[in-house]
């Protein structure tokens, strides 16, 4: 009787030992799966997440599983479901970092907290170009947005035309979440704008006689012209002459742009006489809109232009990017020989 209550006495502390063994096992299983470290990025410390809009949670386990984030698949997997992830997925850029725990990675999933992208375009000549970079940095479609600007509703609210809408876009550097819709971007960069046309600015562009949409057009052509910026204001006052005196501005960038050939580095007589209404060697006056989305600095240099008498303009024979300047035509011709004569002496023939 005594040696089959100690078999049982054995029997209970070696089940409750079992019980127990296997309690931890499970809880130190359960504690793996959350808390150990299941993110291991090779040669870097963050990675950049991309959750696009209307994704399911398996695009998500897809989107990790592509690009190797995850040592094991399944925990995250089972983590997800434990903090119901699998039905909160929030669209974003997010930045994964090298050794994220399953807890670490589905909190910041869940919770949203998605890291804005700086959205940074310049160089830019037509609202297709525009659009096309715009949409190489947000999760926006180039056409979509594309169609957006150009929707007569919206340039009507502008007071812009498919022409001018170019002159709406300032060159920055812009904070946006990835997925920001359409409507919001739209609404950021008209904002923008009218944060720039301070009442200062809009006055400096009443007394020159132009509107804000083409003191971009004339800034487009100055910088076009000349990237020295010390010389930029010089040639703002030159085409100002030039309107004031109801002068064609025979700009060769606006030749440039209505051949739509930005190889050309030599403008000929024959390329002058391309019908367009950018061309200003036949149209007087502005062109329709900008040639290319001007700098802040070029706008500024048109509204700070510098005070002179000249109206004709020649790139100086040293290609030093400079120019000279001059008051009347027979300047100009020597101006004009002297740089079409280094033209020829390097072989620069188009």
């Amino acid at each position: 009787m005594k040696k089959k209550a100690s078999f049982l006495k054995k029997f209970f502390w070696s089940l409750i030992f079992i019980l127990i063994l296997s309690g931890l096992l499970k809880a130190y299983d359960f504690y793996d799966k959350i808390y150990h470290s299941n993110v291991t990025l090779e040669y870097k410390t963050e990675l950049e997440l991309f959750i696009p809009s209307n994704a399911t949670f398996q695009d998500v386990v897809n989107l990790l599983y592509e690009q190797g984030v995850l040592s094991n698949v399944p925990s995250f997997v089972w983590t997800a479901k434990q903090k119901k992830y699998t039905k909160k997925i929030k669209p974003g850029r997010y930045l994964i970092r090298n050794g994220m725990s399953n807890n670490d990675l589905v909190n910041l999933l869940r919770s949203g907290s998605q890291t804005p992208v700086n959205v940074t375009f310049n160089n830019v000549r037509t609202l297709e170009q525009f659009s096309s970079i715009i949409s190489k940095q947000l999760e926006l479609d180039s056409l979509d947005l594309y169609n957006a600007f150009l929707d007569s509703t919206f340039l009507s609210s502008v007071k812009l035309n498919k022409y001018s809408v170019v002159s709406l876009f300032l060159p920055n550097t812009y904070e946006f979440y990835w997925n920001v819709s359409l409507e919001n971007f739209m609404s950021r960069m008209v904002s923008e704008n009218y944060r720039f046309w301070t009442k200062e600015r809009l006055n400096k562009a009443k007394r020159i006689g132009l509107s804000p949409s083409e003191v971009s057009t004339l800034a487009s052509i100055v910088q076009k012209e000349t990237l020295k910026r010390d010389e930029q204001p010089i040639v703002a006052g030159l085409y100002l002459n030039r309107l004031n005196k109801r002068m064609k501005l025979e700009s060769d960038p606006t030749v440039i742009f209505a051949l739509n050939d930005f190889t050309i580095k030599r403008v000929l007589d024959k390329d002058t006489k391309f019908k367009s209404p950018y061309n200003t060697y036949l149209n007087r006056g502005l062109p329709p809109g900008p040639i290319t989305i001007p700098s802040i600095r070029a706008l500024d240099s048109v509204l700070n232009n510098e005070k002179h008498d000249y109206i004709f303009m020649c790139a100086k024979e040293d290609f030093s990017g400079y120019h000279n300047f001059a008051v009347n035509y027979t300047q100009h011709l020597r101006n004009a020989k002297k740089y079409r004569t280094a033209l020829n002496n390097k072989g620069i023939k188009r």
